[in-house]
């Protein structure tokens, strides 16, 4: 399957973006997803990932509260909604997904991965 992420982009703090992660090649309802950050200097880290199914939600204690990630099975795509803002979200964001049904946090348990979008968040 591949990944394209897109919706990154600059915006204040406070302010809200929509990142989207457009799946192709095979039927992406099969597979989890999550969404992943990485800022300079630091390692990747988990955000939020969703369920095959769709049923169950998990976020990093970070942006619980502020983002949303949600998937679309008509369009093959997942979303990850970001409201509130701060400067230490900027990073570049990853969609990734896994074969199965459950949604983990580890990045080495996801098997396809998008290029990335760049989100900067300004103070």
């Amino acid at each position: 399957v591949q990944l394209v992420e897109s919706g990154g982009g600059l915006v204040q703090a406070g302010g809200s973006l929509r990142l989207s992660c457009a799946a192709s090649g095979r039927t992406f309802s099969s597979y989890a997803v999550g969404w992943f950050r990485q800022a300079p200097g630091k390692e990747r880290e988990f955000v939020a990932a969703i369920r095959s199914s769709g049923g169950n939600t998990y976020y990093s204690d970070s942006v619980k509260g502020r983002f949303t990630i949600s998937r679309d099975y008509a369009k093959n795509a997942v979303y990850l909604q970001m409201n509130s803002l701060k400067p230490e979200d900027t990073a570049a964001y990853y969609c990734a997904a896994r074969t199965g049904s459950a949604a983990v946090v580890l990045s080495d348990r996801y098997d396809y991965w998008g290029q990335g979008t760049q989100v900067t968040v300004s103070s």
